[in-house]
């Protein structure tokens, strides 16, 4: 059974910061490519960030490109985003995804991409 869990989120003010973790557990954390994205209410999801397998390759939406930081350990099965200079407009329901192809090269940017997500943690930015 595979599982991702999310922590780290919180209430902080606009311009500080927050670091969020996801640890998966069930599956081949070093064969998948990695996502974040995020839900504000009344919104669609979208998507914030992506590592590849080997962490040898980013990506960023360009809402958040310069401000938040993508990173994995690959022993400790975890992925992290560091979030700075938080906006109130970062304020949403952030969620990590693994990708649902192993070993591969091409990013994932949308939901399909990915097959096994986390429950989610709130992260809210006051002005």
């Amino acid at each position: 059974q595979v599982q991702l869990v999310e922590s780290g989120g919180g209430l902080v003010q606009a311009g500080g910061s927050l670091r969020l973790s996801c640890v998966i557990s069930g599956r081949a954390f070093s064969m998948y490519a990695m996502g974040w994205f995020r839900q504000a209410p009344g919104k669609e999801r979208e998507f914030v960030s992506y590592i590849s397998w080997s962490a040898g390759n980013t990506y960023y939406a360009d809402s958040v490109k310069g401000r938040f930081t993508i990173s994995r350990d690959n022993a400790k099965n975890t992925v992290y985003l560091q979030m700075n200079s938080l906006k109130p407009e970062d304020t949403a329901v952030y969620y990590c995804a693994s990708d649902n192809r192993p070993y591969t090269v091409v990013v994932g940017t949308t939901i399909d991409d990915y097959d096994y997500w986390g429950q989610g943690t709130q992260v809210t930015v006051s002005s």
